[in-house]
């Protein structure tokens, strides 16, 4: 077989053996995990194919594809489909999102040598700690994961708990059980399905670290039901320090043993204000405040006293979790910084692609200016996104400050800047659906940096310049020197504006109040910047009306004439005509003024990907949910 990923699984297993003793790191959890990618649950079909050899070849090519989607930096899902005459094969892998890329790939590999012992049979899954793999010979189980058409894999709801037992009092088990329930809620709220968390018990004796995951393309209520069958196994292990709960669409495992850092978790509040509502919850929540006033002032103490002592390390402890790279390396990287190796501008000097000496591709950006707004973009950008990854996130890489520039080392994106390909050299040559997923993806991107990190993190520059495209027309945000971290506790807080005129909200750009609803409207700017074609801040000179695109846009609307905005490169059929008015609806919601109806950003990502529900409810009766009033 040619090409063929599907070797022996006596060979696979070996070489994943092999790469483990090679490169340890990757074969465990980020933090301490006791788990080497060996597999917890696992069934091959009994249903015969067709073509057994057109099968396996098929089955290779699936498998190849799912495996090159994962080795891009911050992928943790994939999907792929090798379709033939007889017996098509369509995959799914997905990781969890504590691993880098090398451990993920790792779990992927052990995942496979795993399956290889599948010989016969039309589909086959298996479930690790650490990732997931599922291939079957029919497709419609890609939106509903728990679609099973094979009783050779019909049985796939389990719970497997440890064997050590707490000694903690009976206290606990609530505190376990309200802890695991907390995540089962707020999962499937989230862009990605996924939530990692970690909790105290009130003694301090045992903290407990949790996740849970869906499949990543499946809805919000088959995530939920998934869970919530996941929830009723796993509590089952209670009082065990360890339990995990399999089912087809889904997982959730908790330890009291780490296996993920704490920098790692999502802040899972926001998706809990419904649930935290009974009387007694508020007076539990009043005794604990009182107790912890005394913790926090104690704290807050102790930190004072270390705080000047650690001040004159601040810089430096900031920027380790980014690579310190040699400017000459940088320098010969982007040969002396030549005009050829230039692939953009900024407000504060150029990006250069660059060829470090291990042959990896990345970009470089140079600020020009040492001191002032320059420096603070500087370390703004390696504080805040050297720690986050996210697949529509841009991933700082290093940083070097000892040259006569201050430089960034980014991951390279090949298509350049969407602006390109909306009004540039490449315009006009994105699909309809193209367009809707790199409008998916900013959004996501959004969601995570305003409710799933453990901080919110606001951009404060979203446009159509700073969103960067990859290889496979994914969107990943870009430039981060300009995002301001964000109290939970506050609905806005007063800044001098800083952004880019056109994208920005009104009374961001007017009275200088930022909020996380400031990224939300430039995010409707940008998304009706890709359904037009057009710049926010250049009137429609070549048509017989002139408005700038965002007044345009209402009155269309308004006027029932969606379709006027369109850009005209734009061949739609009548299916994608409907589906393109839905999405504009959705941007103009983000456009709305008084801020506090515009939707957020979590908000929009579920518009965006439960269509059946939400966005036909916007376009058949106008609901309270989604009203919109143009305002200015």
């Amino acid at each position: 077989m040619s090409a063929s990923y599907w070797f022996p699984w006596w060979l696979t297993a070996m070489l994943v053996i092999l790469s483990m003793i090679l490169n340890p790191s990757s074969s465990q959890s980020t933090v301490n995990s006791s788990t080497i990618n060996i597999p917890i649950r696992s069934f091959c079909g009994r249903v015969a194919v067709i073509s057994q050899s057109e099968f396996s070849t098929n089955l290779n090519s699936t498998l190849a594809a799912l495996r090159k989607d994962l080795s891009v930096n911050g992928s943790y899902f994939s999907r792929a489909q090798t379709v033939g005459d007889a017996d098509s094969v369509y995959g799914t892998a997905q990781c969890r999102h504590y691993l880098t890329t090398v451990q993920c790939l790792a779990c992927f590999d052990s995942g496979v040598s795993t399956l290889a012992g599948c010989t016969s049979g039309n589909g086959a899954y298996v479930t690790l700690d650490d990732c997931f793999i599922r291939y079957q010979n029919y497709q419609n189980y890609y939106d509903d994961p728990t679609v099973i058409e094979d009783v050779g894999i019909g049985i796939t709801s389990a719970g497997i708990c440890g064997n050590q037992s707490t000694s903690e009092s009976s206290t606990f088990n609530k505190f376990m059980e309200g802890f695991l329930s907390d995540i089962r809620v707020a999962t499937p709220k989230t862009s990605d399905f996924y939530v990692s968390s970690i909790r105290t018990h009130s003694t301090g004796n045992v903290t407990l670290y949790a996740i849970a995951q869906c499949i990543e393309n499946t809805t919000q209520t088959i995530c939920q039901d998934c869970l919530n069958m996941a929830y009723n196994n796993i509590k089952d292990c209670v009082p065990n320090t360890e339990g995990r709960a399999i089912e087809m669409g889904c997982f959730m495992r908790y330890s009291g043993t780490p296996f993920f850092k704490d920098n790692q978790t999502t802040n899972i509040r926001q998706f809990l204000k419904e649930v935290d509502s009974s009387k007694v919850g508020i007076l539990v929540a009043v005794i604990v405040g009182v107790g912890m006033i005394f913790l926090i002032i104690s704290i807050s103490l102790w930190f004072r006293l270390r705080k000047r002592s650690k001040a004159h390390k601040e810089d430096s402890s900031d920027l380790q979790a980014a690579v310190n790279f040699s400017y000459k390396d940088i320098q010969l990287a982007t040969g002396n910084f030549s005009e050829e190796h230039i692939i953009g501008k900024g407000g504060f000097g150029e990006v250069y692609k660059a060829i470090l000496h291990d042959k990896n591709v990345v970009a470089v950006k140079k600020l020009l200016v040492r001191h002032g707004r320059a420096r603070v973009e500087f370390d703004n950008e390696v504080k805040l996104m050297s720690n986050i990854r996210h697949r529509n996130l841009v991933r700082v890489l290093g940083w070097s400050s000892e040259g006569p520039e201050l430089l960034l080392v980014l991951e390279y994106m090949p298509n350049g800047s969407l602006d390109r390909f909306l009004w540039g050299e490449a315009r006009g040559s994105l699909t309809w659906k193209q367009r809707f997923e790199i409008i998916f993806g900013i959004a996501r991107g959004l969601a995570h940096l305003h409710h799933e990190f453990h901080i919110k993190i606001i951009h404060r520059d979203i446009k159509s310049a700073n969103i960067l495209i990859d290889e496979y027309f994914q969107p990943k945000i870009a430039d981060f020197g300009l995002a301001r971290f964000h109290s939970e506790d506050e609905s806005h807080v007063s800044t001098k504006f800083a952004g880019t005129l056109g994208y920005t909200a009104p009374e961001y750009a007017t009275h200088g109040h930022l909020s996380e609803k400031v990224d939300t409207y430039s995010f409707g700017v940008v998304a009706l910047e890709i359904i037009s074609g057009r710049r926010c801040n250049d009137m429609n000179s070549h048509r017989s009306d002139m408005y700038y695109l965002l007044e345009d846009a209402w009155r269309s609307y308004e006027n029932n004439m969606h379709l006027k905005v369109v850009d005209e490169n734009l061949d739609l059929n009548e299916s994608e005509q409907e589906h393109v008015k839905k999405i504009m609806e959705i941007a103009l919601t983000c456009t709305q003024s008084p801020v506090g109806i515009r939707p957020t950003m979590s908000e929009v990502v579920l518009m965006l990907s439960n269509e059946r529900s939400l966005v036909r409810r916007m376009v058949g009766n106008k609901s309270t949910f989604i009203t919109l009033d143009k305002k200015d």
